[in-house]
């Protein structure tokens, strides 16, 4: 009986295949993310392009060589923080330190270009026009009472043309239809038509040619003359802006750093410093309101459900879990709607009561509470759940111990079973409290900020946090400053590594009490 078990140089051949498959594989892969950082960087992306160079050359080195075969265990995760976590944070960091916004958006070649690609139309001089199909060429004819002129015939590849135009009588055939015209605009663009009285004609729009010329003229030292008015506008880099010889600034506007500026500006300028510290205040009370209510109300309702005694228990636990099982963006739009000031159930129940409707949405204090009554609603369930398990290892000797003693149940509450549920607890309540501290999402569904808080230079509301401020700053405002909005969000950010550090320092108390999180 013949022998087919491989021997132990197929074995080998077989490995070594694998082996050298799997570094090009590796290098394959190397390559294919330096690439992707060399496009990132030359789209004018560099920090980015630093991060994923980082990433390539570290996935080559713990995938390409054995020594570093424990770094294969890290690398996603690390590559995941740095990409997703790190990069945003610092970039956003950055951009705190510029004045990059919507007027600011470009690097100057390209502002530079935007304005010296700027045209002056003599609205005298438009003339309608048609394209005329020429063998494998076009003519450009402007109609006229007494015919109209026909240019020499043209390729409209892109390339630029001066071209004549000679009087004709007939109105030439083979006109193009306005779709097809429109498709050649490129070609028109690059086409300048000179009329016999020495006009000089260039595409105007989609259906006329006029006398066009350009706005700006490049001079040295990167100036710009104006050709209209004669003003020289002079590049300021401190504020990224060409400006003119009156100090008018003219956009668009280029990206530079400005160094603290934005932070003065937050910490000097009344139109900032008012609403952001009226803002800030409302921040911590709504955050601390919000932990401390939804605390309460879950042990509150674990401490009920705790009694033996309680017919239904599982039936009440379904039913107060169920807010918790609802996604919260829409409980949030459940109760915007329930709380719509001329048709919501709210208002017609409490009219029909007691006569009153009250403006939920356009009075700041009304609105403020109204935010706390849904965030309570949406966070008392995790509370409620945690004090459950919390509560089952409060030892039962203890506080029939109490009772025996004559202690009341309040007192046993007090004196016993909270003392041993606040160590554990304290972590997750500066958690709560970390998380409503940027809870945008129930600001912007349920109020969208509002109303507005009167005399600001910035989109600020009554109901805003530092969250939804930024939020609103940034993709909202009519300016949309980035860059101030990554200094305020650079301030948010040290705020919240407080908090974060006293939830560490909490937590390693917990444990060394003995607490069991």
């Amino acid at each position: 009986m013949a022998d087919h078990s491989p021997d132990a140089g197929d074995v080998q051949s077989v490995g070594n295949g694998l082996f050298w498959l799997g570094k090009a594989v590796v290098g394959l892969i190397t390559l294919g993310l330096l690439y992707i950082a060399w496009l990132v960087y030359v789209t004018g992306q560099p920090l980015f392009g630093m991060c994923l160079l980082i990433t390539a050359l570290g996935f080559f080195m713990a995938y390409g060589f054995r020594r570093y075969y424990y770094a294969r265990f890290i690398f996603p995760g690390a590559a995941a923080v740095l990409l997703f976590i790190a990069f945003p944070v610092i970039y956003t960091i950055y951009l705190g330190f510029t004045n990059y916004s919507s007027f600011n958006l470009l690097t100057f070649e390209r502002a530079q270009n935007v304005l010296l690609s700027s045209r002056i139309v003599d609205e005298d001089t438009k003339r309608p026009f048609a394209v005329v199909r020429d063998a494998d060429s076009y003519r450009i004819y402007f109609p006229d009472d007494s015919g109209g002129f026909l240019s020499d015939p043209v390729v409209l590849d892109g390339s630029e043309a001066n071209l004549s135009a000679d009087p004709v009588s007939d109105e030439p055939a083979n006109q193009l239809d306005r779709r097809e015209a429109v498709q050649l605009r490129t070609g028109l663009q690059a086409v300048s038509v000179t009329l016999p009285d020495g006009a000089i004609l260039r595409s105007a729009g989609l259906r006329e040619f006029a006398n066009v010329t350009d706005e700006y003229t490049l001079l040295d030292n990167d100036q710009l003359r104006n050709n209209l008015t004669g003003a020289i506008l002079t590049a300021d880099h401190s504020q990224g802006f060409y400006v003119s010889d009156t100090g008018e600034t003219v956009p668009p506007g280029w990206r530079v750093n400005i160094g603290f500026a934005n932070f003065e500006r937050i910490f000097t300028s009344a139109g900032i410093r008012a609403p952001m510290v009226e803002i800030f205040i409302w921040t911590i009370v709504f955050a601390v309101s919000s932990v401390v209510a939804t605390f309460g109300l879950g042990l509150l309702l674990a401490t009920i459900l705790q009694w033996e005694h309680m017919r239904f228990r599982a039936l009440y636990r379904i039913l107060l879990i169920l807010p918790y099982a609802v996604p919260g963006f829409i409980s949030i739009l459940v109760f915007r709607g329930l709380f719509n000031q001329n048709f919501g159930e709210i208002n017609l129940i409490l009219d029909a009561l007691f006569g009153i409707r009250p403006a939920w949405f356009t009075d700041a204090t009304l609105a403020r509470t109204m935010i706390l009554i849904v965030n309570v609603w949406l966070g008392y369930p995790y509370m409620m759940l945690l004090a459950m398990g919390f509560l089952q290892s409060v030892p039962q000797e203890q506080k029939k111990a109490a009772i025996l003693e004559g202690a009341g149940p309040f007192r046993v509450f007090f004196t016993i079973t909270l003392p041993q549920i606040l160590p554990p607890f304290l972590p997750l309540l500066l958690s709560s409290f970390a998380f409503n501290f940027n809870n945008i999402v129930l600001i912007l569904l349920l109020t969208g900020g509002g109303p507005d808080i009167p005399r600001t230079i910035i989109p600020a509301g009554e109901t805003d946090i530092l969250g939804s401020f930024t939020y609103r700053m940034s993709f909202q405002d009519s300016g949309q400053q980035f860059g101030l909005a990554g200094a305020i969000t650079l301030i948010i950010f040290l705020i919240v590594t407080c908090i974060a550090y006293a939830n560490f320092v909490a937590m390693r108390k917990a444990v060394n009490k003995g607490g069991n999180i």
